[in-house]
């Protein structure tokens, strides 16, 4: 097992860590009971996808240590005793492997709709050629969040019919959250070095195979929606391969403070 299979699982576990603690900050403030009630349970479900990654990965950590002396820790020094805890409170920014779109603030409820729409699309079929993965963890990782993709990609493409189909209001703020995130959903199919390794040694697939079917389901959706493409964007990346910017270390800021002020603090 190499570094490249591990910096790919921790990518997989950043994306769903961040996306999940962003959908959190909806915990009270949803638009209605039932719909607050459905995104604080979309985020823990993302959460709990986070864990079982860098617990996987934490496990290839450690036990590369006693075997790849050369490996890279990606906390730095000496890799004993990685957990998934270290993995996700000590790590700086520039560690952390997200795509950019899923560490943007919040925004509005159709701003949080679409990009959960976008995300969940890409994880569906993501996840659905990871569980033939010649890397049965992550095979049953993907196989097991897969039921949860499912209800999340019909959840968030529902939303996104009824704000496009609704008032004139909520057209217009989901057609500006359209033109707000048009510029980050480029990076989801960009294939980093660990991507394109894990997909020769056929553990997983090169993102860029999936874009194709991705756009089809979004411009299906849109056109039940009543929506518009957007126009001419430039693409914005670097979140895979740890540049990020202010909107990542507010998060952190938040996410590592205990852990951070108090270490090895346990309740």
């Amino acid at each position: 097992m190499n570094d490249q299979q591990i910096n790919y699982i921790l990518h997989l576990a950043d994306n769903a860590l961040i996306l999940g603690h962003r959908n959190s900050e909806w915990c009270g403030h949803g638009p209605v009971l039932e719909q607050d009630i459905a995104i604080t349970n979309i985020s823990l479900d993302l959460i709990g996808q986070a864990r079982n990654f860098y617990q996987y990965a934490a496990q290839l950590i450690n036990r590369a240590q006693k075997t790849e002396s050369a490996l890279v820790s990606p906390l730095g020094g000496d890799l004993e005793g990685v957990t998934e805890d270290s993995l996700a409170y000590l790590r700086n920014a520039e560690d952390f492997k997200n795509c950019l779109m899923v560490e943007l603030p919040k925004g509005d409820w159709a701003f949080t709709i679409l990009r959960q729409f976008y995300f969940s699309q890409y994880q569906f079929l993501l996840f659905t050629e990871l569980i033939k993965s010649k890397d049965e963890q992550l095979s049953a990782i993907a196989e097991k969040s897969i039921k949860e993709v499912t209800y999340h990609l019909r959840w968030s493409s529902e939303w996104v019919i009824r704000l496009g189909d609704g008032t004139a209001e909520s057209k217009t703020r989901l057609q500006k959250a359209v033109q707000e995130l048009s510029g980050y959903t480029a990076e989801l199919f960009m294939s980093s070095d660990y991507e394109k390794s894990v997909a020769k040694e056929k553990t997983s697939i090169d993102p860029k195979t999936l874009e194709d079917s991705w756009n089809q389901k979004v411009k299906t959706i849109f056109r039940e929606a009543g929506l518009q493409q957007p126009g001419l964007i430039k693409n914005l990346s670097g979140g895979k391969i740890g540049k990020h910017g202010d909107d990542l270390n507010d998060i952190l800021k938040d996410l590592q403070y205990l852990q951070r002020t108090y270490p090895g603090a346990e309740w």
